[in-house]
C-alpha cells in the first residue's frame, strides 16, 4: 500500500483507518504541508487526521489548513487550526468538529505539526503529490507560514482533510428583481446552527421531495 491521493492523502470525502504504508520521515519538531486542490463542489473542511508510524512519547499535534502563495509557491496564510494529542502509539491522529471553509478549485496546503518526542517519531509519505514543504525546530504551526527549510516536489504525506460539500436545496430567492440560489437553508436548535439536509412538500396527499 501507500500513500494516495484522495484516499489517505489530501483532500478525501472519507477518513481512512488503514495503515497508509509508505516511506517514513521524521517529523517530531517539524511543520510539514501538502499542496491540494480543493475538489468540485467542497465547501469546507470538517476533520484533519495525520499518521504517526511509530510508539513515542506523549506530544501534541497541531493540524491545519493553509491558503496558497501563488507568487512563492508555498503555504501563506493559516485559515483554521486545532491541537490534538499524539498519544503514545501508532495511527492516525484525528481532529474531527472542524468548520474550516474552503472554494473548490482552490489550492490549499494541509499541514501538521508535532511537538519534540526523546524517541524520533515519523510519518508516511509516498510519491506522487504535488509539493510538500517542511520547517524545521517548530513548536507550532506559524501564522503566516514563513520561510520553509525543505521543499520537495512530488511528494504526499499522510495528512488528511475531509471536506463536505454544499446541500443543493432546488429554491431561489428574488434580490432586486433577481433570482439567486438558496445553497442551504439551517435552523436553530438548542442556540447552534444546524443543516437543513431534507425538505418535503405535500401535494395530493403525497409527501414529494424539495430537495435532499
Amino acid at each position: 500500500m501507500a500513500v494516495v491521493l484522495g484516499t489517505n492523502g489530501g483532500f478525501v470525502a472519507a477518513a481512512p483507518t488503514a495503515d497508509p504504508a509508505g516511506s517514513v520521515l521524521d517529523i517530531d519538531t517539524t511543520a510539514w504541508a501538502t499542496k491540494h486542490v480543493a475538489p468540485a463542489g467542497a465547501t469546507k473542511v470538517t476533520e484533519i487526521g495525520v499518521y504517526i508510524d511509530n510508539a513515542t512519547e506523549a506530544a501534541d499535534i497541531d493540524v491545519g489548513i493553509y491558503s496558497h502563495d501563488a507568487i512563492n509557491d508555498k503555504p501563506d496564510v493559516l485559515l483554521g487550526s486545532a491541537t490534538i494529542a499524539k498519544g503514545t502509539g501508532a495511527g492516525w491522529k484525528v481532529k474531527t468538529g472542524l468548520n474550516i471553509a474552503i472554494t473548490p478549485g482552490a489550492t490549499y496546503w494541509i499541514a501538521a505539526q508535532v511537538d519534540d518526542t526523546a524517541t524520533t517519531t515519523q510519518g508516511n509519505y509516498s510519491t506522487g503529490g504535488i509539493y510538500l514543504h517542511r520547517k524545521h525546530a517548530q513548536t507550532s504551526l506559524t501564522n503566516p507560514w514563513g520561510e520553509t527549510t525543505w521543499p520537495n516536489s512530488g511528494i504526499v504525506a499522510a495528512i488528511y482533510a475531509v471536506y463536505t460539500t454544499a446541500v443543493g436545496t432546488n429554491m431561489k430567492i428574488n434580490i432586486g428583481d433577481t433570482f439567486k440560489d438558496v445553497d442551504s437553508l439551517k435552523i436553530n436548535i438548542g442556540g447552534a446552527w444546524k443543516d437543513v439536509t431534507k425538505v418535503q412538500q405535500n401535494i395530493g396527499g403525497v409527501w414529494k421531495d424539495v430537495f435532499g
